[in-house]
């Protein structure tokens, strides 16, 4: 009996080791933005350039939890680096307003307790999602806009920037062959919802953002924008929308979305899909699969998101030719794709 009982002990202290030895599951996901992206439309010194930046970003949010970091420190760290890059709609590379300026959106997700913060409309900060987090950790509200979330900054020590810092020629270009396209409709007496509305893709989407999931087991969502090219009257998109653009709870799953703002909006995209994988035990893959393409397309609705569980598992689903994305588990390589035919493939080395 003694034999037995010593037997099932040793057992047990074995079973107990090797669980505390299994390293702790981290994982994180990026994107750049959905849109007509074509391989044939890009040359490899640009395509080069994206790719670089997107390891970048992804491995700046991966060295943070496997440091021990928490989710929010993670998706902040990678957004941050497409913030800084004029590669990206979003910080420096945001598109403009009809007006010639920029006005800068994000929003950002805790998955342990569904706390949130957002900003909307902003002209002067520099990296909008670090404002996003200080009103969810600094402020009684969840989205402020416009001259007074740069108010509550400047309350914090924000430096201010100016609007121009922005500026980059590239946008610039495609301001103008938007309102080229918007100008020509309305000579045509059609009216201003179906000139925005028939704009290509390109000028509608264009958004980054990531989810992560920490040693601890939380998960965080962020998503950060320059918004839609040529945009007026303080139009605001998903983006700094919780529950649209943004979306994190630990019992579910994590998601950032991009694309034409006013579908994810409608159809509620970042929480359908998390109450799809909460309620109907449908894995991540599956839920993305259901909103962007079964529900978001047959409507008009354009764009993708990245979307993280609990236990690691990662979906990147897209309804377009290609969306920047990568993503990046404990233990593997950096992955990152751009065109729709890729699958997430190995960064270089």
């Amino acid at each position: 009996m003694k034999t037995l009982l010593c037997m099932t002990s040793c057992l047990l202290w074995l079973s107990l080791g090797a669980q505390a030895s299994e390293p702790a599951k981290f994982a994180i996901a990026i994107h750049g933005g959905a849109g007509t992206i074509e391989k044939s439309k890009m040359t490899p010194e640009k395509e080069a350039a994206y790719r670089a930046k997107l390891e970048e970003a992804l491995n700046a949010g991966y060295l943070v939890l496997e440091k021990g970091g928490a989710s929010l420190d993670a998706v902040v760290a990678a957004i941050n680096v497409m913030e800084n890059s004029p590669l990206f709609n979003a910080g420096k590379g945001a598109v403009y307003t009809y007006e010639g300026a920029h006005e800068l959106d994000a929003s950002i997700m805790d998955g342990r307790d569904r706390q949130a913060g957002a900003v909307a409309g902003v002209k002067r900060v520099a990296n909008p999602i670090n404002l996003a987090r200080m009103v969810m950790e600094d402020s009684p509200f969840v989205m402020l806009a416009g001259e007074g979330a740069e108010a509550f900054a400047r309350s914090r020590n924000v430096p201010m920037v100016d609007n121009k810092s922005f500026d980059t020629e590239q946008r610039r270009q495609q301001l103008e062959r938007a309102k080229e396209k918007l100008d020509k409709e309305n000579r045509q007496d059609k009216d201003y919802r179906a000139a925005v509305e028939n704009l290509p893709i390109p000028f509608r989407v264009g958004t980054v953002g990531a989810v992560a999931l920490d040693k601890q087991g939380n998960l965080a969502a962020g998503t950060s924008t320059g918004g839609m090219t040529a945009k007026r009257y303080g139009r605001i998109g998903d983006a700094p929308v919780i529950g649209a653009g943004t979306f994190a709870d630990n019992r579910s799953c994590a998601v950032s979305a991009t694309g034409h703002g006013e579908f994810f909006i409608r159809y509620n995209v970042a929480a359908d899909i998390c109450t799809r994988v909460d309620y109907q035990g449908k894995s991540v893959a599956q839920a993305a699969d259901e909103v962007i393409n079964q529900v978001l397309l047959p409507v008009g609705g354009t764009g993708g998101v990245i979307v993280l569980d609990a236990k690691g598992n990662i979906a990147l689903t897209f309804n377009t030719k290609g969306m920047y994305r990568g993503r990046r588990v404990a233990g593997e390589p950096a992955e990152v794709a751009i065109f729709g035919a890729d699958q997430a493939a190995p960064a270089a080395p």
